[in-house]
């Protein structure tokens, strides 16, 4: 197996606390992106929780105290927006927001789908707040996720991109439900919609070629 420079697995660690926090947090209260909005005080939490990480996944926890020197670290890259705000991370290639409930919920990756919505950088972080806000209300698909300010080596736009995934790609009333709520919150431009089976194929719209499933 192929070993990970500590660089890498701090990065990947922090992305895997962020989730960890998250649920810890939800499971008696507001999101942990609400928290921080709202201005709340989390430091004993983090630490608490950071805590029962280290118990479950101690070589991640170790590799973020490595990186970071201390839990307060760590918290204060929460506070700067590492992993809340996409033009504010670095760390992490994505940002995911699940709807409310359990996470797996029986989803079919190869039946999901999602749409795609392409913007501007400069628009990504008030974009990904509605789309976010909306998925974590259960108003939207399973599961959003948008791109970040990390330079991605996959990237084939300079745009950045938000994904909307839903759960069937053949449940079309589903599908246009969910495209008709992203028209209500503002995204009201044409919006291509792709099936994770493409995605998986390696196949990606180009000249003379589209892969889109719907378009709406």
């Amino acid at each position: 197996m192929e070993e990970i420079d500590p660089e890498s697995l701090a990065e990947i660690a922090y992305g895997i606390f962020e989730i960890f926090l998250d649920r810890e947090l939800c499971s008696h209260g507001p999101y942990l992106f609400e928290l921080l909005e709202q201005g709340v005080d989390l430091g004993a939490d983090v630490h608490e929780i950071f805590g029962r990480f280290r118990e479950d996944y101690p070589e991640l926890a170790e590799a973020l105290l490595l990186r970071f020197g201390s839990i307060d670290t760590i918290y204060a890259q929460l506070l700067a927006g590492e992993g809340v705000i996409p033009s504010k991370t670095t760390l992490m290639y994505w940002i995911v927001q699940d709807e409310p409930g359990p996470v797996t919920r029986g989803v079919d990756d190869e039946r999901a789908g999602k749409w795609l919505i392409f913007v501007p950088p400069d628009d990504m972080d008030e974009a990904w707040r509605k789309v976010r806000d909306e998925t974590a209300r259960g108003m939207l698909g399973i599961s959003a996720k948008v791109s970040t300010a990390r330079p991605s080596p996959e990237s084939r736009d300079e745009r950045a991109v938000i994904y909307v995934y839903t759960r069937d790609w053949a449940d079309e009333a589903d599908v246009m439900r969910v495209r008709e709520r992203l028209r209500g919150i503002g995204f009201v431009e044409q919006l291509g919609y792709k099936r994770n089976i493409e995605t998986y194929r390696g196949e990606y719209s180009e000249e003379g070629k589209r892969v889109t499933y719907y378009s709406a």
